[in-house]
């Protein structure tokens, strides 16, 4: 590969698709880019980040965040949770905010409780 030269290369994962791009020594690997896997159950946000997770930064889980292996950032996000950050801010989206600030893995229903009050 000659200096300056610009790797891409596409990919496609359940359907949808990925283009990544080499920039190079100057552009180094970071938090600027993540994946995000939206889950419905609690069932798939455990088999995500158990998966996802496995050799990864356990320092770097907060929030539903986790770094795997590679370095590279994912987000596990239950659907439920945007439909109760989305809209103004309320007492309840703000109580299931702080819940989801309190953990690393996100837990529906402890989301659930706290966005019910």
């Amino acid at each position: 590969m000659k200096a300056g030269t610009v790797m891409t290369v596409a990919f496609e994962l359940d359907g949808q698709t990925f283009t990544a791009l080499n920039g190079g020594p100057i552009f180094k690997f970071n938090e600027a880019i993540s994946l995000q896997v939206n889950c419905e159950t609690q069932q798939e946000i455990d088999y995500y980040w158990q998966k996802l997770s496995a050799g990864g930064d356990e320092k770097a889980q907060q929030c539903g965040w986790l770094k795997d292996k590679y370095g590279l950032s994912w987000q596990v996000v239950p659907g439920i949770l945007i439909e109760m950050m989305s809209g103004p801010v309320s007492e309840k989206s703000q109580r299931a905010m702080n819940a989801m600030l309190q953990m690393k893995k996100i837990d529906i229903q402890k989301l659930q409780q706290a966005y019910a009050g």
